[in-house]
């Protein structure tokens, strides 16, 4: 059946903050010149915020600078950093490192902690009020190419495709979107954005991309326990000197707690379960204190680019442009890509704009590609570039050195240290084999602190359509069983903080099958990145599956 197209100036693909930030953008230029200019927001969760999970404390330089009045009209963010903390946790206790030796680098004055996916929606409604045309629930599934090879736009899945891959009776088309740009806000390890850096060789000049899982869940806490304002950061036990990570804990208002954990995904023990060392970090005594007598109310997980500077790919191609985390503009040591996300949209859509008023499309933005570097997020990450490298040399002297790094820089002395370290492996290459790692013993979850995989998936909202075929696609059926077992013990069971992926054995314990349940899946795209050969490849469900995250 021949698919229906509608035609834009711009689509953008995703409205995260970076995507919102663009239309919105796009939308200010247009009133100011008097031009008109159609833009289209598409989403893949059931609505803005749906997919959204971020920690978040956010630094408000970028919305300054779009929404200079964003108080006056009503922006969820209500509640400033009043105390900031830093701790260096052992198993049984821990040390706070005093303000004065963290990097101002480091320091939280004038941020906020937010919700993103409440930021979202917030931003949304301003866009809307402009004139931006937004539809949640239709996810991006396939990149349209002009005759000569430029981005022609997107269309969206089919809808009513059954697991046989034949139409069922609720079947009905995906509609194209053309634009004469089109923008990918697809957030981290998007896999529109993934096919596009191969088309275009777009990682070509830049190092491999790294990244980290975050697990969060939101809490409702004993009033005694809360103090709104309190942003309190960790590193240290439960994970080992050799494997970097480190949590936080957001007090919000309404006595509500950000909780969550990040492994970075270049660990190597396949016996490492990023979601079960977070359920352990929170049975520590510091942490438990916060929480007892509380409530779990929701529950996430997402996966984060952490390469920085070195391993943001070329953003330009023929008729579009990656934005935001769709390329990588987080700043590890500060835990921030919101501002950075935002910013890059915005550039985007200057650039995207001089060209529609000259009468163009369908050509590449250079304007955009140079104007980031010519911008405060190249600053930001390039003060940064060496402390995420570094770690590798162990906690001890990885934090020294990242320390040093950003003293010389707030210092004014940066230019002592003109060295940049290198990604040289990716992710997915970093596992040692299994008979060679200490296997690790998690305590059983208590229900009341800790919890299991499926009760936590619950909370999430995760919901799929089930007669569709899966979203989770092996590039070969064998590879989990005569490859991932005897090599790593199959991974996939563990970093996987949703239950997806499972081996299981007849009642003889004999004849293991690897079983993807693809229905649990809370979109994190750990799977994508940490899968040993590459073998499993994320892709889009149908429009609207997926968690849907309250005030994550």
């Amino acid at each position: 059946m021949e698919r229906e197209s509608m035609e834009y100036d711009v689509v953008i693909v995703g409205a995260g903050p970076s995507g919102l930030s663009a239309a919105i953008r796009l939308k200010q230029l247009a009133a100011e010149k008097g031009q008109e200019v159609s833009v289209c927001v598409l989403e893949k969760g059931s609505e803005v915020g749906a997919h959204i999970l971020s920690g978040n404390v956010i630094d408000p330089r970028a919305l300054n600078e779009l929404i200079p009045d964003w108080k006056e009209k009503g922006a969820p963010l209500n509640t400033p950093v009043t105390d900031d903390r830093f701790y260096i946790l052992s198993d049984k206790g821990g040390i706070r490192v005093p303000n004065f030796l963290l990097p101002p680098l480091m320091h939280n004055d004038g941020n906020y902690a937010i919700s993103l996916g409440n930021l979202c929606r917030w931003l949304a409604g301003q866009a809307e009020e402009l004139g931006v045309e937004i539809y949640p629930g239709f996810a991006a599934a396939e990149v349209l190419f002009h005759e000569d090879g430029s981005v022609k736009g997107v269309a969206t899945g089919d809808m009513g495709i059954g697991k046989d891959g034949e139409p069922t009776h609720n079947f009905t088309p995906g509609m194209e979107l053309h634009g004469k740009y089109t923008f990918f806000a697809e957030g981290v390890r998007g896999n529109l954005s993934k096919q596009l850096m191969e088309k275009f060789d777009l990682r070509s000049d830049c190092d491999v991309q790294k990244y980290g899982i975050g697990i969060k869940e939101l809490w409702q806490i004993d009033p005694e326990m809360h103090q709104q304002g309190l942003v309190i950061h960790t590193q240290g036990w439960p994970l080992d000197s050799s494997t970097a990570g480190g949590s936080w804990m957001y007090h919000l208002e309404d006595n509500q707690v950000s909780i969550g954990f990040v492994v970075n995904l270049d660990y190597a023990n396949p016996h490492l379960s990023p979601f079960e060392e977070f359920q352990r970090f929170k049975q520590h005594p510091f942490v438990r204190k916060y929480l007892e007598g509380g409530k779990r109310l929701s529950y996430g997980a997402r996966a984060i680019n952490e390469g920085g500077l070195q391993s943001v790919p070329k953003l330009t191609f023929p008729g579009g442009a990656l934005i935001g985390c769709s390329a990588g503009f987080v700043n590890v040591p500060r835990i921030k890509g919101t501002h950075n996300a935002m910013k890059t949209g915005m550039l985007a859509a200057e650039a995207a704009f001089d060209k529609l008023v000259a009468g163009s499309g369908s050509d590449t933005l250079t304007a955009y590609e140079q104007s980031w570097k010519d911008s405060w997020v190249y600053e930001d990450l390039f003060k940064v570039r060496n402390v995420k490298p570094g770690l590798k040399a162990g906690l001890l002297l990885g934090n020294l050195h990242g320390g040093i790094q950003m003293w010389a820089h707030d210092l004014g002395l940066g230019k002592f240290l003109p060295y940049t370290l290198h990604h040289t492996k990716a992710d997915h290459e970093s596992l040692q084999p299994a008979n060679m790692a200490k296997k690790i013993k998690y305590p059983k979850p208590d229900g009341v602190i800790s919890f299991d995989r499926l009760s936590s998936v619950f909370i999430s909202n995760t919901n799929h359509e089930e007669n569709q075929p899966a979203h989770l696609k092996l590039k070969d059926p064998s590879i989990p069983i005569e490859h991932n077992l005897p090599n790593y013990d199959e991974p996939a069971q563990r970093y996987c903080p949703a239950g997806v992926y499972e081996v299981v054995r007849d009642d003889n314990g004999q004849h293991p099958r690897f079983v993807i349940n693809a229905q649990n899946c809370v979109h994190c795209k750990t799977c994508d990145i940490k899968d040993p050969l590459q073998n499993i490849v994320w892709t889009v469900p149908e429009g609207g599956g997926g968690p849907n995250y309250p005030n994550m």
